[in-house]
């Protein structure tokens, strides 16, 4: 079971396989006003960016992290490797874009954004190497959350040793879509995706998916063990007053992060 945290001021997930620093935000325990109060941790989404500052500065205290690390994210299954020289603070410029990053350096945050879009968070115990991953329906059809496998093998990780956490995001319930998503999963998951597709036969066109079961599957084929992935039981459209969710507010919203360090 993931466990809410109050601290700080701030309230957020952790999960329990997770054994270094981690946190899945709320909206709970920040500065913002308005349509973003009020842990808004979106650069830009037209908060005021003193706000959002004090904002990280809440979350970097609460967690102990000096140093996070962000990127530009694009919907797509790139997963960069970072380091201490790529940290940089809120709405300072972005050389790069991808939507995912890993490192093998302490004390780092990697920081995903979410706002319905699936935050999975990923480790390595033995070879201390860390991954945050932002998967929204494209990223997740396009498997990233095997290329982040991918990349922490790339830094010497054997899969049978991570530890994955797919926090709260959209859920089956709530991910009503056209069918170009269905035969997408279908596309990378073959006959085993039709376990993650409902249709609820009032519109031919129209299915409910689970992103966070496709993910847990890729994760999986990828070598993760079944019993490594821990999953949210939450949806943040159910729940979007402790989560933000673009579905929920048609887009008037803020974004919460999913956070990782080692330590």
């Amino acid at each position: 079971m993931f466990k809410e945290i109050h601290k700080g001021g701030l309230a957020y997930m952790t999960a329990p396989n997770i054994p270094f620093t981690h946190a899945f935000t709320t909206r709970f325990g920040g500065v913002s006003g308005g349509i973003f109060e009020s842990l808004n941790l979106g650069e830009n989404r037209g908060d005021e960016p003193e706000a959002v500052r004090e904002n990280y500065r809440r979350l970097k205290a609460a967690l102990g992290i000096e140093r996070l690390c962000f990127t530009k994210q694009v919907h797509g299954a790139a997963v960069k490797y970072v380091t201490g020289r790529d940290a940089r603070g809120p709405f300072d410029p972005l050389p790069y874009a991808c939507d995912g990053l890993v490192t093998d350096e302490p004390g780092l945050g990697l920081i995903a954004f979410t706002a319905d879009c699936v935050p999975i968070l990923l480790c390595d115990p033995e070879r201390r190497v860390a991954a945050a991953v932002h998967a929204g329906w494209r990223g997740t059809v396009a498997d990233i959350a095997g290329e982040a496998v991918k990349a922490m093998e790339a830094l010497g990780c054997d899969p049978v040793n991570i530890q994955a956490a797919i926090g709260p995001c959209i859920s089956r319930c709530c991910f009503e879509t056209g069918p170009e998503v269905p035969e997408a999963v279908m596309a990378v998951l073959g006959k085993e995706g039709r376990e993650y597709i409902d249709d609820p036969g009032r519109d031919e066109d129209k299915f409910f998916v689970d992103l966070k079961g496709v993910n847990r599957a890729l994760l999986i084929r990828a070598g993760v063990r079944p019993e490594s992935v821990a999953v949210s039981d939450e949806c943040t459209v159910c729940e979007s007053e402790k989560y933000w969710s673009h579905r929920a507010t048609g887009g008037r919203r803020g974004a919460q992060a999913a956070v990782i360090a080692l330590s």
